[in-house]
């Protein structure tokens, strides 16, 4: 090791990024586990960013001619100098020995983003929809997932209650790109580049959750269940995790050679003291435990009892031939109310004991008078009339008929499925199922409104007519997921990563009408236009960034369209949206949601501007977010200086601190001051002078800190 590290000192004496680079892939290669999950971190993921401004010292890619089909020039060029008059770059390719450079027309340029990359993040508003009065805003980012998370350290570092995220299951097909390129079924790596996809986005995804009480949730099929579970182990090594099986498929679906897929995998990583509620479950939620019988209630009402069996060993290896060490005697009360004793076994050949005086002697003899065996050994029955788990039955010509509960049985009972109400003056348990429906779901989940077809994607055909998305998710599988986690929590803050769709917002607002509930849902997805379609659009000469390409796009396709018409009840036509929401909370969907949301897209801000206050538009957004995304936003620097909305201020002159103060003190609902100055001391005289209950931000030195040191990797 020592060796390497040498040689790698002397890499970065000769060449600093080369020195670093291979520094960063000895530490991880050295902080392998020798246990759990190893996987290859590929080389950092990199993103083009079509929408984005070309500025010098980006890195660009050169995009195929127009009408091309193919992939343009793949090798990352750096920006040396911009001629705005001709509109040229003067292009440097890196990672060469030797220097070669070229000029490139800026519209055959798209700027590339590599994952180890600084960014200084803003947001550009791209439309509203209010309906919710003082409601917090449903948010809709368009960006990609990786830098808006890094976004929300800023806004939401530690507050968010539960992230609910249906990420790419690679499947082989072309369901998901890493740097740029679909990963195909055949590609050597595609496993290691999706846990190295994954890792990077469930670190930052860890920074945002509350340590306190929050939960993970994400869905998966069997491609990548396995390495997913042990990520999630690795990377929430303090959370309790679990696994839910859920029908979401009830025909199945066709896996080649092997057996038809009805369902997939639920991952529940919960933090701190974080735990599902319990929930009026209707009957579909029961599962069949083992030992457990349906009955009625002397109103004729059902209920749950447990199933007590015979002590006796019946089918297979029943004989005491074949068991001797089960064959024993139990000696009973003569009125059979209690066993009073258990017996030694009785080897073969060895003398029967005789009868004791007072009691009844039981045998475990068969119907047909053979010697059979009891299911247990003494001890162990002793321990299980210990328990409560033995009773004696109706008399029979060999004594009385012993019965006990097997371990499904028991474990039944002494689950939330039951209430032990007693004892016998036998000992045995008196349990009768609880009749408070309220209880934990099982782990295994076949809800006929989890159907991802019938309520997936038909209800968003439904919404949006004659757009379709690949297998969006049931509405109400989602809807009922979360609600074990936020139910009681009526202003939790839920994120979504993978938006897709948009299910999760949608399913937010269900929550939040069946309870009155602000709710508020952060909803994250790219614009990527569909594989199938790309083609199509290239032939007609358009490239990313194009008007025309964009609108096919996920997020301005599909999820926004889908956010604006579950909340106003219409399609994106403007015709009321036809049919009924089912289950749990019914009513019409053209009656829409009182609910508010704004759609976003994520910008790249130059240090400097932010520095020097000129980027303040773009970072507006991000402080409203910070302070709860309600109410109204100061989206223009204040001309007096300072400014207060509905739930935070901005000073951007220390001088008018005495206004500004006065002006806090009067807002019932603020939680943040910004404060922008370069004096430390200034701001913490500032900040004292506040009401309690107000947090001080310093801007910008908050926003650059937290840039500078969460995204460089």
């Amino acid at each position: 090791m020592s060796r390497l590290t040498d040689l790698i000192a002397q890499a970065k004496a000769k060449d600093t990024k080369l020195g670093a680079d291979l520094d960063r892939e000895f530490k991880a290669l050295s902080s392998r586990l020798p246990f759990g999950l190893n996987f290859e971190r590929h080389s950092p993921e990199a993103v083009e960013l079509p929408l984005r401004p070309i500025r010098k010292g980006d890195k660009v890619r050169m995009l195929p001619v127009r009408g091309s089909t193919k992939k343009g020039d793949q090798h990352l060029w750096q920006v040396k100098a911009i001629h705005k008059a001709k509109k040229l770059a003067d292009l440097e390719l890196l990672g060469t020995a030797e220097v070669e450079t070229q000029s490139v027309a800026l519209e055959d340029l798209v700027v590339v983003a590599e994952f180890r990359d600084t960014i200084y993040p803003g947001l550009v508003s791209t439309g509203k929809v209010e309906r919710g009065a003082d409601k917090p805003y449903h948010t809709v980012i368009n960006g990609e997932n990786y830098h808006v998370l890094k976004a929300l350290t800023y806004t939401h570092r530690g507050k968010v209650d539960a992230i609910y995220i249906d990420p790419p299951y690679n499947t082989g097909a072309k369901d998901w790109k890493y740097n740029n390129d679909y990963v195909e079924g055949d590609d050597l790596y595609r496993h290691s580049k999706w846990l190295a996809m994954m890792e990077r986005r469930l670190l930052v995804a860890k920074e945002l959750l509350n340590p306190a009480d929050s939960v993970l949730i994400v869905t998966i099929d069997e491609k990548e269940y396995l390495r997913l579970g042990l990520l999630l182990e690795q990377t929430f090594p303090e959370a309790t995790i679990q696994m839910v099986s859920s029908v979401i498929n009830p025909k199945g679906a066709s896996r080649g050679t092997g057996f038809r897929r009805t369902d997939e995998y639920i991952f529940v990583a919960m933090v701190g003291k974080a735990t599902p509620v319990r929930l009026e479950l209707g009957p579909e939620w029961s599962s069949s435990a083992a030992g457990v019988t349906a009955s009625q209630d002397n109103n004729g009402a059902a209920e749950e009892t447990p199933e007590w069996t015979s002590m006796m060993r019946r089918g297979s290896h029943a004989a005491r031939s074949e068991r001797p060490g089960l064959y024993f005697p139990i000696y009973a009360a003569p009125d059979g109310s209690r066993i009073l004793e258990v017996g030694e076994s009785v080897p073969i050949g060895s003398p029967i004991p005789s009868d004791r005086p007072g009691t009844t002697t039981i045998w475990p003899r068969r119907s047909d008078g053979s010697e059979g065996v009891w299911q247990v050994g003494p001890s162990e029955l002793r321990n299980r009339i210990e328990q409560g788990r033995v009773r004696l039955g109706r008399a029979t010509a060999y004594g009385f008929v012993v019965n006990y509960l097997p371990d499904g049985a028991y474990a039944a009972v002494l689950s939330d499925r039951f209430e032990i109400i007693g004892r016998a003056d036998d000992g045995s348990i008196i349990a009768r199922g609880r009749r408070d429906t309220r209880r934990i779901a099982p782990s295994q989940w076949k809800i006929p409104s989890h159907n991802a077809s019938e309520h997936g994607t038909a209800l968003l055909s439904t919404l949006l007519p004659r757009r379709a998305f690949p297998f969006p998710k049931s509405l109400f599988a989602v809807e009922d997921t979360l609600r074990f986690f936020v139910k009681e929590k009526p202003r939790a803050v839920i994120l979504d990563f993978f938006s897709g769709s948009g299910t999760t917002a949608h399913a937010v607002m269900r929550l939040n009408h069946q309870d009155g509930g602000h709710r508020h849902c952060i909803s994250v997805t790219n614009n990527e236009v569909a594989a199938d379609e790309q083609k199509a659009l290239r032939e007609q000469g358009l490239r990313p960034g194009d008007a025309e390409w964009e609108k096919h796009g996920i997020c301005d396709y599909i999820t926004k369209p889908r956010v604006q018409a579950a909340i106003t009840g219409n399609t994106p036509g403007g015709e009321p949206i036809k049919g009924d929401y089912k289950f749990t909370d019914e009513f019409p969907m053209a009656e829409g949601f009182e609910e508010n949301a704004e759609f976003f897209t994520l910008t790249y801000e130059a240090k400097d501007a932010v520095n020097h206050n000129l980027a303040y538009a773009r970072i507006a957004p991000l402080l409203w977010l910070r302070a709860g995304a309600q109410g109204k936003r100061i989206d223009k620097l204040p001309a007096d200086g300072w400014a207060v909305a509905d739930t935070y201020g901005l000073l951007s002159e220390v001088d008018k601190a005495t206004p500004f103060i006065k002006a806090v003190n009067k807002a019932k609902e603020l939680r943040v001051a910004y404060i922008v100055t370069d004096d430390d001391r200034r701001f913490q005289a500032i900040a004292k002078r506040l009401p309690d209950g107000v947090v001080p931000v310093r801007l910008y030195e908050s926003y650059l800190t937290n840039f500078s040191f969460a995204n460089g990797e």
